[in-house]
């Protein structure tokens, strides 16, 4: 087979830009998506900050009493817990199944992934009240739990029973950006170490697990925002007693009318999940942990 040596001309880089860009008219293209976003996110979210500072009264007062009310501090505090414990939990357990889905063939593969979007595929509140069903006093997971000898416990309406249902809710969010990150590393590098002495364990500690860290950090913070303002779940599976702060705005809105309040714990809510990124960004790239690629792979 005749094989022409001479090599391609390259793109000219003013090609390669338009081609990359789309030109003038590209911009065109991002136009509704902007355009909707600013009116379903941006606009209410600078209503919302407004209504903090201006209802009933312009000034700090919401801000104020969300500090010293005696509740609201506690309730911030229990969710950034929750959201911290169920972040953890999904990360132990999604670890070794996005491994798993790195290694096995391909027909496996396509079952594991399955198995990861099943959750998509029902709604959010039937399985909510499935989890109530398995998880009551007399259900099966607590006659299970009692046959073994762990049991009964009380799940139903406290903080492990949350804690399980937003687990399983949010497991695919970490699973996903993790698989998409291990399937990218060379296993060859793994073989390196290990002909080169190093045992199993800290061939994983020194090589696959800081290369898998981008995958580790996109579904942590995926995970623990979504953790953050998650209602239906604890709504459902815990008790008043053991409200989070999307429960709470709730109230103060619909029952106490107190816009204002509502206002300023949205507000709070929408910083602390700022100030996450802002500490993400300090040991990583946040592109990198909202899943975007960097530069030198685009």
């Amino acid at each position: 087979m005749l094989v022409s040596s001479t090599p391609a001309a390259p793109t000219p880089p003013v090609e390669r830009s338009r081609w990359r860009t789309g030109g003038r008219h590209g911009v065109l293209l991002a136009v509704p998506a902007v355009g909707l976003l600013g009116a379903v996110f941006l606009v209410p979210v600078a209503g919302l900050v407004w209504t903090s500072f201006a209802d009933p009264a312009l000034g700090l007062a919401n801000y104020r009493e969300l500090f010293t009310d005696g509740v609201s501090v506690v309730v911030v505090l229990r969710t950034l817990r929750m959201a911290t414990i169920v972040t953890l939990v999904t990360l132990v357990l999604a670890y070794p199944y996005a491994y798993l889905m790195t290694v096995v063939g391909p027909r496996a593969r396509s079952v594991m992934v399955a198995l990861v979007l099943l959750p998509f595929w029902t709604s959010l509140l039937a399985r909510t009240f499935a989890w109530i069903v398995l998880l009551q006093d007399n259900g099966p997971v607590n006659d299970l739990l009692t046959a073994v000898g762990l049991g009964p416990l009380e799940l139903a309406g406290t903080e492990a029973g949350v804690t399980i249902g937003m687990t399983q809710v949010l497991l695919p969010f970490m699973t996903l950006p993790l698989y998409g990150t291990l399937r990218t590393i060379d296993r060859r590098l793994i073989d390196a170490a290990l002909v080169l002495g190093a045992r199993p364990l800290t061939a994983f500690r020194r090589v696959y697990l800081p290369l898998s860290m981008p995958g580790v950090v996109a579904g942590a913070v995926m995970v623990y925002i979504l953790a953050l303002g998650f209602y239906v779940t604890p709504a459902m599976l815990g008790s008043p007693g053991e409200s989070m702060v999307s429960q709470l705005m709730t109230v103060r809105i619909t029952q106490l009318l107190d816009f204002g309040g509502g206002g300023a714990l949205a507000t709070v809510l929408f910083l602390l999940t700022l100030l996450l990124l802002a500490v993400v960004s300090r040991f990583g790239s946040v592109g990198a942990a909202l899943g975007m690629a960097p530069r030198g792979d685009r």
